[in-house]
């Protein structure tokens, strides 16, 4: 595909490395007293073509993460397989948020009313709805999107208000700090969860159980903190 590079892995190196990372995830979970089907794994197929993904998917991957909505809507018709599930983990600008009901199930990355109410007027539209996380810079990272923890009560009383039929929140996503220490991704995630468990019981918030946290470097931090779902990409496709 165009604009795709084509530095992936084989086949049978993205079958070899799924092995891996469940194995991590399965690992995490032992030791920290986790069932391991409290935690998604999302492949981060961004960068990496169709048939990287078709090889995960032969492998039993279901959940693919995607952050450009324009190279995703090339890829999404490609793979209409029953099951595979596409989440939406990047910064949504204002004219792709009509493109995300109808081929992305889970959005991570909600930080604005005004895009959640185009996001969610097109759900309508279409008669369906999307799974919804809100973005949190727990860090305070002027790099990372999301909301600051002090605005995210404010954010959600907006999105209440405002009745978004369109939009189901389902929970929190955050990046963890880049390089940071044991004890500073684990106060991070941690963090999130509690910041998770607060806004549910304030505003009586059914379902909002989920934690999109960790990633390659650091999911079993996250999975420690009570991770949902990680987020992981270099570690199955290899470098983009």
């Amino acid at each position: 595909m165009a604009g795709i590079p084509s530095n992936t892995s084989s086949s049978s190196s993205i079958a070899s490395n799924l092995v891996r990372v469940r194995e991590r995830i399965a690992n995490a979970c032992n030791l920290y007293g986790r069932p391991l089907s409290d935690v998604r794994l999302i492949a981060i197929s961004k960068k990496h073509p169709v048939e990287s993904i078709r090889a995960a998917i032969d492998a039993g991957q279901l959940d693919f993460g995607e952050n450009q909505v324009q190279e995703a809507l090339g890829k999404i018709p490609e793979v209409e397989i029953p099951g595979v599930q596409w989440h939406y983990i990047g910064p949504l600008q204002s004219n792709k948020a009509k493109h995300l009901p109808g081929n992305f199930h889970w959005w991570h990355t909600l930080n604005r009313l005004d895009i959640a109410t185009r996001v969610s007027s097109k759900a309508v539209e279409l008669g369906t709805r999307v799974e919804t996380l809100i973005q949190v810079n727990v860090v305070n990272d002027p790099a990372k999107s999301g909301v600051s923890s002090s605005g995210l009560s404010p954010l959600i009383a907006q999105l209440l208000e405002a009745g978004l039929g369109g939009l189901d929140l389902r929970g929190l996503m955050t990046i963890g700090p880049h390089g940071g220490s044991e004890d500073e991704l684990r106060q991070c995630f941690g963090s999130l969860r509690e910041l998770m468990e607060t806004t549910r019981d304030q505003f009586g918030l059914e379902n909002f159980d989920q934690l999109s946290m960790g990633m390659t470097d650091d999911m079993e931090q996250a999975i420690g903190e009570g991770a949902t779902m990680v987020r992981v990409g270099s570690a199955i496709f290899g470098s983009r």
